[in-house]
């Protein structure tokens, strides 16, 4: 068996941090531009190399995005990009374009290369096409099956990597090469702006009958032609670890510091009583379903992983989230009578009980005993968002630790 990364989205340096303290081996975020994700928040130079740098002072790794088809009027921009990447020091670069990957390696020599999944990976051959120009990872197209995969693994070098998404949302496009939101609304998700028009819920129009909108029968869970489940493969972790994967990614660089700590976690301890024992990780199945059922998501598939002949992977359905917890904050500070100091996220009120998530895997249910504003005066309920609260739970917590609400 390989070694195992667990390589974890962050949106923010709040997000990397916390990916950080609940078991990422790798995280991967993008910069300002030239990443798939210009909508999330993203990182500035200033973030970035705080980022690095605490991760690297607990040993976790990070990877930076530069994943977009370019065209002309980006290259030269993308030069410089990688310029500063140089001197920022990420561990790795998440490249799809050729061109993008070559400029990275005139520049960027030092820097690991890895070929994002938009690439489209899809046989040995192309892996050990991008291996001899010296990348060192390709990060699997998510359409190959688990068998497809071991074929690949027996066919490349022994040192070369494979990262596959195990967890999250899926695109219905091959390889996320979509077209929908650019003819729809003119922002391109090649470019990284991309408005998920598979989303929507969609009616025909018969040409004669303009104006009369006939909806699209599908089957009692709606009409949404588009849509994705979420993946989902918690409860397959030996799978993907006998069939050669180096690197298991969570998808999200939009998601919040919660959903991040929770599937971190999750996976983290599956992984780790997995390679402990067969049986401990077939034990514990249980614990993983009721975790990983506790973020918010849609329904779940194992998407390829299987082939497409079972009816249960089927990967169109309804577009509503699931959500079981509301986000309550991070602890940001103690002091020295235990209160705890967050950036509310959601409102609570004195008398709540809320469920602490530990890092290890565990929860606590504590309840709110007192609360005061940041001028520590005393109030019953944190109304605004983003208020500085101190909060009284009789003990002491760890900074970093994760607050959440059963709805």
């Amino acid at each position: 068996m390989r070694n195992t990364e667990l390589l974890i989205p962050a949106s923010s340096l709040e997000v990397l941090k916390t990916a950080v303290l609940y078991g990422a081996d790798a995280v991967y975020i993008g910069g300002e531009m030239y990443g798939l994700r210009a909508k999330a928040r993203n990182f500035s130079r200033e973030d970035m190399e705080a980022g690095i740098k605490f991760a690297h002072e607990n040993g976790v790794k990070v990877y930076v995005t530069a994943n977009i088809v370019a065209h002309n009027e980006d290259l030269e921009g993308i030069r410089e990009y990688f310029r500063e990447l140089k001197e920022v020091g990420p561990d790795a670069l998440i490249i799809s374009d050729p061109g993008v990957f070559m400029i990275a390696k005139e520049e960027c020599p030092d820097i690991e290369r890895h070929i994002s999944t938009q690439a489209n990976s899809t046989n040995y051959a192309t892996y050990n096409f991008w291996y001899a120009q010296g990348a060192s990872r390709v990060v699997a197209a998510r359409e190959l099956s688990l068998k497809e995969l071991s074929e690949i693994r027996a066919n490349i070098p022994e040192n070369m990597e494979i990262e596959a998404f195990v967890h999250g949302a899926m695109c219905i496009s091959h390889s996320g090469r979509c077209l929908l939101s650019n003819y729809f609304t003119g922002r391109n998700a090649n470019m990284g702006a991309c408005t998920h028009p598979c989303r929507w819920k969609y009616y025909v129009m018969e040409e004669s009958r303009p104006g009369e909108y006939l909806p699209v029968e599908e089957n009692e869970r709606g009409t949404y032609i588009f849509n994705s489940k979420d993946l989902c493969m918690i409860e397959h972790i030996p799978d993907l670890l006998e069939a050669g994967v180096d690197s298991l990614k969570i998808e999200g660089r939009m998601k919040t510091a919660l959903y991040v700590a929770a599937v971190t976690r999750t996976y983290r301890r599956a992984i780790d009583d997995y390679k402990t024992s067969p049986e401990l990780f077939e034990k514990n199945l249980d614990y993983y379903r009721k975790e990983i059922a506790k973020c918010t998501y849609r329904q779940f598939t194992t998407g390829f992983y299987y082939g497409k002949t079972d009816e249960n992977s089927q990967i169109y359905d309804a577009n509503t989230y699931i959500k079981e917890y509301t986000y309550i904050g991070i602890v940001q500070d103690v002091d020295e009578n235990g209160w705890c100091k967050i950036y509310q996220r959601n409102k609570f009120s004195v008398g709540e009980t809320i469920e602490v998530m530990i890092p290890d895997g565990s929860n606590r249910d504590l309840k709110v005993l007192g609360m005061e504003d940041e001028d520590r005066h005393a109030v019953e309920s944190a109304p605004h968002p983003k208020q500085e609260i101190w909060i009284n739970f009789g003990e002491a917590l760890e900074k970093g630790y994760l607050l959440r609400r059963k709805e």
